[in-house]
């Protein structure tokens, strides 16, 4: 009579003796493979870790945050040229952007033409940006001077800039008047009026006024809220709304 409780034979015993299979055979030939070749396989393993950190990063940077370098002087006094900004790409959906917010926008299409270059090249491009090997050219840092529904003018008999007929006070422009452009704006819903704190050093909202879209950069085209300058170490701070903030 057979026993059903017991094996019904010694192969399946010697199976269940070694319940890892053929794993030990792969360590030994792992084991065998850097004591035959160690400078081969210490390079394999570094590049292995290497490539794994670069698209953390590169994953973290596109998703939750991301670093900003400053290429110019346009956000003099409070940006220089060389700070490395943190911007944060998750701001918005859970907040609407207000004036006197620091925002990171895609300038292209508006602030720079559109890549006209063929698809591979613009792909390689958007590839190495992705992975943080290679900088945004059409990356604009500007303050938000009107959300939609507002009219932006300038100058008042002060030379400040004026939201819906109220004067704004800008201390942190590098030098008055707040704009040598006299202009008047009126920012259509979901749109953004941008300006840079360095006025007479800025390319911004200014420029485009006589062109299609009237100078306005949709909300959607803004990355992130910037947050602090977290390079220099000695510059490292966290950046406050500006006070022309408030409510839509």
């Amino acid at each position: 009579m057979t026993d059903l409780s017991s094996d019904s034979s010694p192969r399946q015993r010697r199976g269940r003796r070694n319940p890892q299979g053929n794993r030990r055979p792969r360590r030994r030939r792992l084991r065998a493979e850097f004591e035959a070749h160690p400078v081969r396989a210490w390079a394999f393993l570094a590049g292995a870790v290497l490539i794994a950190a670069v698209l953390a990063a590169a994953l973290l940077r596109s998703t939750v945050a991301d670093l900003y370098r400053i290429p110019s002087g346009s956000m003099e006094p409070l940006l220089l040229p060389g700070d490395r900004i943190s911007v944060d790409r998750g701001a918005y959906p859970t907040e609407p952007v207000e004036r006197g917010d620091v925002v990171v926008v895609d300038g292209e299409g508006s602030f720079v033409p559109y890549d006209s270059r063929p698809a591979p090249a613009q792909a390689v491009d958007e590839a190495l940006q992705w992975l943080g090997l290679a900088p945004d050219t059409s990356a604009y840092v500007k303050r938000v001077a009107g959300v939609g529904g507002d009219t932006v003018s300038c100058c008042s008999a002060d030379g400040l800039l004026e939201v819906n007929g109220e004067a704004v006070p800008e201390d942190y422009l590098a030098e008055p008047p707040a704009s040598r452009t006299v202009f008047t704006a009126e920012v259509p819903e979901g749109q953004l009026f941008l300006l840079g704190d360095n006025r007479h050093h800025s390319h911004d909202s200014r420029g485009l006024l006589g062109a299609p879209g009237g100078g306005m950069i949709e909300e959607t085209k803004v990355i992130g809220k910037v947050t602090g300058i977290a390079w220099p170490a000695e510059r490292r701070t966290p950046l406050e709304p500006g006070p022309g903030a408030g409510e839509r």
